[in-house]
């Protein structure tokens, strides 16, 4: 199949076909920079993420420290240090952490970012103490009721907290509903990467309800947009192939409205 233009926006930049060729959607962690990890290194961080699981959060840090020695340009064991001292309810020690992190991954790695940002506002009082532990806690509960009610609950007294309507979003049921939750969480001032999420969400939902073009402006943005994080450009990415392929079994065509083209 020849290469063809997608999407262009306003700055001349362009998303072509072969793009998003080979696209996963799926970010590899596992190398940084110009090396590979240790296998070393990555060993202990599996030992840690083990003990993490069986709640042994001593030995867990323990052995992510040991995995950062050997490997100190990997965000990956200050990751998970961090979010071990958010489960043990210590903020300062886990913002600096997630703060390693932001500085080793400038571009973002995992959720990093909306936890450094929900913390920075937690110690600003902008959320009560607890607050970024108790939202953090949300991400192991595998009741999807209880979890939405938690989260409705968080929106209304909380509704400056974009992450929170970014979990509800995906929840909901009604299109409608949904739109109207990422609507909030975008107005909430969102940090890069929930602002990411909640952009792609959107595109998901109008797609299905058919407004191709729109949704296809939105993930062409994300994609060429620098100030995307690592995410957010290869999720847009790998969401706009999708749409593509879809088109193409129905037989029809791709529009992009002002800066797209078929």
């Amino acid at each position: 199949m020849p290469e063809r233009l997608l999407f262009q926006d306003a700055d001349g930049r362009v998303l072509t076909t072969r793009d998003l060729e080979a696209l996963t959607g799926q970010v590899d962690w596992q190398i940084r920079g110009s090396h590979t990890v240790p296998a070393e290194a990555v060993r202990l961080h599996e030992e840690a993420r083990a003990a993490g699981a069986r709640g042994d959060y001593d030995r867990a840090l323990a052995l992510l420290d040991a995995a950062h020695a050997l490997a100190p340009g990997w965000p990956y064991p200050v990751y998970d240090a961090a979010f071990t001292y958010l489960l043990q309810g210590d903020t300062d020690t886990a913002e600096r952490c997630y703060a390693e992190v932001d500085r080793l991954a400038p571009r973002g790695f995992f959720t990093c970012k909306t936890a450094l940002d929900s913390l920075r506002r937690e110690r600003a009082g902008e959320l009560p103490a607890g607050f970024c532990r108790a939202f953090a806690s949300l991400e192991s509960l595998g009741d999807p009721p209880r979890k939405q009610a938690i989260l409705e609950g968080m929106v209304a007294r909380f509704p400056a907290f974009a992450p929170a309507w970014k979990e509800l979003a995906v929840l909901l049921d009604d299109a409608g509903d949904r739109l109207r939750a990422i609507g909030s969480g975008l107005k909430a001032s969102p940090d890069a990467e929930t602002r990411g999420m909640l952009l792609i969400n959107k595109a998901l939902v109008l797609h299905q309800r058919g407004e191709l073009g729109a949704a296809v402006a939105i993930l062409g943005e994300l994609a060429l947009d620098p100030a995307s994080t690592l995410t957010t450009q290869t999720l847009a990415k790998a969401t706009l192939a999708q749409v593509i392929d879809w088109r193409a079994a129905a037989g029809g065509s791709l529009s992009s409205g002002r800066h797209g083209t078929a």
